[in-house]
């Protein structure tokens, strides 16, 4: 069996470890970056973080559309890692696998985000771009 597609994401943030770790598990600050076009609204962020804990995201794009994640904590550790699962209400057949590192970086955070067991590469190359466009914004909560 050949392997899934995934992909890997740096990216330094200008904060501390703990605030970085914030705007991932609190559902206010959530709901300030999420999504992964500028126009894109955050619509409802509930988190239960904890490992067996469940996560709730959703986001309207500009035309309306609203897409809804969710997901389970796997592994949690404060300020520093994050595990969880990744399924849209759309394909929940089709879970994925996220992990989010934060390490300290001088005054900074180096954010690693690793995204695997996707169903295809146009899976893949789509949450690309969404993460990408995602992180933009989270990086811009702390400049």
């Amino acid at each position: 069996m050949l392997d899934k597609p995934s992909l890997t994401l740096k990216r330094r943030m200008n904060a501390a470890p703990e605030k970085v770790y914030a705007a991932w598990t609190e559902p206010k600050r959530i709901m300030g970056w999420w999504g992964p076009r500028e126009d894109d609204e955050p619509v409802l962020a509930e988190t239960d973080v904890r490992p067996g804990g469940r996560f709730r995201i959703v986001f309207r794009g500009a035309d309306g559309e609203e897409f809804d994640v969710r997901g389970v904590y796997r592994e949690v550790v404060p300020a520093e890692k994050l595990v969880f699962s990744w399924a849209w209400r759309s394909t929940p057949e089709r879970e994925s696998l996220v992990t989010v590192t934060l390490r300290p970086d001088g005054d900074g955070t180096m954010l690693t985000l690793h995204h695997e067991q996707f169903f295809d590469e146009a899976a893949r190359d789509s949450h690309r771009m969404g993460w990408t466009g995602a992180l933009d914004k989270l990086e811009r909560q702390f400049s």
